[in-house]
């Protein structure tokens, strides 16, 4: 998403980056990232109807708890960019497009959610017309209009309150770098955005953009009312579409849904009403609520966890279908602000850093979670599978005393002797206090001053999100999430020059001769840019190295025994929450 953030294993390193779909078609098999060449071509099924089909053997009634120990930032669907946050949005906001997950491996199908279809484009490619279901009402029964779409979008624009939603609409829509949103001096007055008539949503482009329709299943799109927005507050009664609408929202601390009476699965091909509600806690202790689940005690056989099972508790699972693998959309990457560390100084950190020692800390299973030599993962189309020396993503670093010396001597060499480097950790998270303290350990070793800044989990991500955070390291996105199946998604939001403004930069780059690599693959047609991905992906490390990469996140999340039809999600990497049921209700 921005994938600006990221998802569910957050907790072991902090991510933050998102967002979301990458289709493939090994998408339900346990390790399959390392398979090269793997990834699926994009699959659309625009005539798609609802109602969704039946799950095998599904019952209705209960709740279904989520014990979590990762924190969605916001619930504000125009905010929403983390993978979490975007999955457990699903439950009450419906955008214009959406994810049908097909067949035994769950391969992902983008298919019309409120729209009616996938858009047509104009023959210039810079207007995208979308015809939208009629009769939709929120969840008080009052009807959704054509005008709640166009506010949406509008709303959007404001970034300046709403900093952690994507921002592909400030690059690719009609004045998109120039428009500040409905609050500022131009007000509602976007030409971007026309509603016709009551069922016809028209949005203008700047330049050609071809994969509008998968953009649209952001909850971005979902449908606003201008009289119900309270902006920073709307997260807490949002206007809803799903089967789901808030109950009770704590940030930070507890999300509760309830059925939403006005939702009509005949309109909605994707997404189900089985169970009565769901009780999201937040900031819980991840070894604690795992251990919890697996054992499946009286209500926490209705409970599940969405980050992957530490592998120190492995010898604990005693019934193998209580893990749900999957293959994920992900690249978790160490990020290093460019513009506060020189290359040299970036070539030395790469040598120093412990990728063996550091998984071990981390709790990383190398099955569920593969190293990376890539920015792509695997699943994304355009994925060429390459190794640069001393960016594999394994290696021993300066727990070995040879190359911590080595290090050393050439920090002293280039007049950098106790350069310094500073992050963000949890301070009332075990593993990111652990691997903070494994990390500064080894740094200081190979000769670099530490200054790590412990904050509270429930607010990592807004200090790692401020692209100008007084750290050089591990700003975010500290990893990645395929937005949809396209290299597009990946290299024009992260590595441009004008990421950072738009707060999704990786590493804080800023260079021209980069921006126009970028912008050249970008100009061709979606086939071609497939084959030139991966030598962007390429030089970015080669000659930039502005991240390390570190490992590709596949799924293995551990669900309770009463929990029915727990399946792995490919664009998210997470669980499909809006088809699971309870064995016994």
């Amino acid at each position: 998403m921005q994938w600006k953030r990221i998802t569910a294993v957050a907790a072991t390193v902090m991510l933050a980056a998102v967002a979301c779909g990458s289709p493939s078609s090994n998408s339900g098999n346990k390790g399959d990232t390392n398979n090269v060449g793997g990834a699926q071509a994009k699959a659309t099924d625009p005539t798609a109807k609802g109602p969704a089909p039946d799950v095998d053997g599904a019952k209705k009634g209960g709740t279904i708890t989520i014990l979590s120990d990762v924190t969605p930032d916001t619930f504000d669907p125009t905010n929403i960019y983390y993978v979490d946050g975007n999955q457990i949005g699903k439950l009450f906001y419906r955008a214009l497009t959406q994810y049908r997950l097909d067949g035994p491996d769950h391969k992902p199908v983008l298919v019309p959610d409120l729209a009616e279809d996938l858009g047509t484009k104009s023959a210039d490619g810079l207007t995208w017309t979308f015809k939208l279901k009629q009769g939709i009402k929120y969840q008080d029964g009052t009807p959704v209009k054509a005008a709640d779409y166009a506010y949406a979008i509008k709303r959007s624009f404001a970034h300046d309150l709403y900093d952690a939603g994507p921002t592909y609409q400030q690059q690719f829509f009609l004045d998109g770098d120039k428009y500040k949103g409905p609050y500022g001096a131009g007000g509602a007055n976007y030409k971007g955005v026309e509603t016709p008539d009551d069922n016809t949503l028209v949005i203008h482009l700047a330049k050609k953009f071809d994969d509008l329709p998968y953009y649209a299943a952001f909850p971005m799109f979902t449908p606003i009312p201008q009289a119900k927005d309270t902006q920073k507050n709307y997260e807490q009664h949002p206007m809803v579409t799903g089967p789901y609408q808030v109950s009770s929202y704590q940030p930070g601390s507890e999300l509760k849904l309830i059925k939403n009476p006005s939702w009509d699965p005949n309109t909605d091909p994707v997404r189900h009403q089985y169970v009565d509600g769901f009780d999201f806690k937040f900031s819980q202790d991840l070894i604690k609520v795992q251990r919890q689940v697996l054992a499946s005690s009286g209500p926490d056989a209705n409970a599940l966890n969405y980050s992957n099972l530490d592998v120190s508790l492995l010898p604990e699972v005693k019934d193998q279908s209580q893990l749900v693998h999957g293959q994920g959309p992900c690249t978790i990457m160490y990020t290093m602000d460019t513009r506060k560390i020189p290359l040299e100084v970036r070539k030395l950190i790469a040598k120093a850093h412990p990728y063996d020692g550091w998984r071990k800390v981390a709790g990383l299973n190398p099955t569920d979670d593969p190293p990376a030599s890539t920015i792509l993962p695997p699943a994304v189309p355009g994925f060429d599978k390459y190794e640069l020396p001393g960016l594999t993503g394994t290696g021993k670093g300066a727990e070995d005393d040879a190359v911590a010396a080595e290090v050393k001597s050439e920090l002293a060499k280039l007049g950098k002797s106790n350069f310094e480097l500073s992050w963000y950790y949890s301070i009332d998270d075990k593993i990111s206090t652990q691997v903070t303290q494994f990390r500064k350990q080894m740094f200081e070793k190979a000769g670099f001053k530490v200054k790590a800044i412990g904050v509270p989990k429930a607010k990592i991500r807004t200090f790692t999100g401020d692209q100008n955070a007084p750290v050089n390291i591990g700003k975010t996105p500290t990893g990645w999430c395929s937005d949809w199946p396209s290299g597009t998604s990946w290299f024009p939001v992260l590595f441009r020059s004008d990421a950072i403004a738009l707060g999704n930069s990786v590493g804080q780059l800023q260079d021209k001769a980069l921006d126009a690599e970028i912008d050249a693959v970008s100009a061709k047609d979606p086939n071609e840019q497939v084959k030139e991905w991966k030598n962007v992906d390429k030089d970015i490390l080669e000659k930039y190295l502005p991240v390390l990469p570190l490992y590709y996140s596949n799924s293995n999340f551990p669900v309770g025994k009463n929990i029915g039809h727990a399946i792995n999600d490919p664009t998210q990497g997470m669980p499909e929450f809006t088809s699971l049921f309870l064995k016994q209700p």
